[in-house]
């Protein structure tokens, strides 16, 4: 049995649609238990509507949710230990539950997760894990958010924990890891991305296979399975794609109902347009994931559908079913132990 936590009011629309959500991932995962947390006035008659999800949960009154539009400093000093957000990372901390699912306010979602949890040893600063859709399949971008820039060592990190959660998700043995750069060569890019370069080729990690630097463009193309940069250019890189995908969505509806050919050449490639909705349809990979806390926290779009706030509830089920957080942790002490200077006679 997975057991998860869930903000039921986070999100644009709370309990209305995350409880809905919820009931979405417990008909496709029936291990799967649920302790809510949300207000009761508002949850209990949405509740009432899904007798078998209800059975399958432990509802927890809480004082207060956090608002999506609220500071991270204020929500922590008003929402610590009392919102609905923070008591469903308690959870995890406790041991009560496997993971924490939210939609809530992205900046404070990732204050609380960090002073609750704490992040694991040898890790200075998390990052924030996106699932994207690419021609190959799906492959994982990070950080996109919660680290505004990156020296080399952290970019390393990252690229080490992006490998481990490839090879929860993807099920791949030694997965692809590239660091975005402005350009493939090795002289190209700021320093710290060179070094982050240098370090990952010397470093012969047997869990992932170091690819090199990668474009912007090689991310839609799937290139690699990982690609690793910091916060700033990696949001900047998942705002565009979102925008570009919504442009690309609209500039299709104008131009196939703008004549009566159109509307006819619509119908008959209705199939394949649907095909092409829902491969750029953003429900179907939500759920960033928070890496490097001493426990597993997923942030789901705040604008997400039912379907979308079951994507990201399975994303936790599968990294908290597939060890992710002991995968992490197994490859930073690898690492690390590499970097250890020898002690006794050997150092002589």
């Amino acid at each position: 049995m997975i057991r998860i936590s869930l903000d039921l009011m986070g999100g644009d629309f709370g309990p209305q649609v995350v409880i809905p959500g919820a009931a979405k991932a417990l008909e496709r995962h029936p291990d799967i238990s649920f302790a809510f947390y949300g207000l009761k006035e508002q949850c209990d008659p949405v509740l009432a509507n899904f007798p078998k999800l209800r059975d399958k949960s432990v509802f927890h009154d809480c004082e207060l949710a956090v608002r999506m539009d609220e500071k991270p400093s204020q929500a922590l000093r008003r929402g610590r230990y009392v919102s609905t957000m923070w008591r469903s990372i308690e959870a995890v901390k406790t041991g009560e539950a496997d993971v924490a699912v939210s939609a809530g306010n992205t900046g404070a979602l990732m204050a609380m997760s960090k002073f609750c949890l704490r992040t694991m040893a040898n890790i200075e600063r998390p990052a924030i894990a996106a699932i994207w859709p690419t021609l190959r399949g799906e492959s994982i971008v990070l950080d996109v958010g919660a680290t505004i820039g990156a020296d080399a060592q952290q970019l390393m990190d990252f690229a080490l924990m992006g490998g481990a959660m490839a090879r929860a998700l993807f099920d791949l043995e030694r997965p692809t890891v590239g660091l975005l750069n402005v350009g493939v060569e090795e002289v190209k890019g700021q320093d710290e991305v060179k070094e982050a370069g240098r370090l990952l080729r010397e470093a012969g990690i047997e869990s992932l296979e170091y690819s090199g630097f990668v474009e912007g463009n090689d991310i839609g193309k799937g290139t690699v399975d990982v690609v690793v940069t910091e916060g700033f250019s990696g949001n900047i890189a998942l705002k565009t794609a979102e925008g570009t995908a919504k442009q690309i969505s609209t500039l299709l509806r104008e131009a196939m109902s703008r004549t009566l050919m159109a509307r006819i050449g619509y119908l008959l490639a209705k199939s394949a347009f649907d095909l092409l909705r829902e491969k750029m349809d953003p429900s179907k990979v939500n759920g960033g994931v928070f890496l490097g806390l001493n426990g597993i926290v997923i942030k789901s779009h705040g604008g997400a559908n039912a379907e979308g706030i079951a994507a990201a509830i399975e994303v936790g089920y599968d990294m908290a079913k597939n060890g992710l957080n002991q995968k992490i942790e197994n490859d930073l002490k690898k690492y690390h132990a590499k970097r250890l200077p020898p002690i006794g006679p050997e150092a002589a």
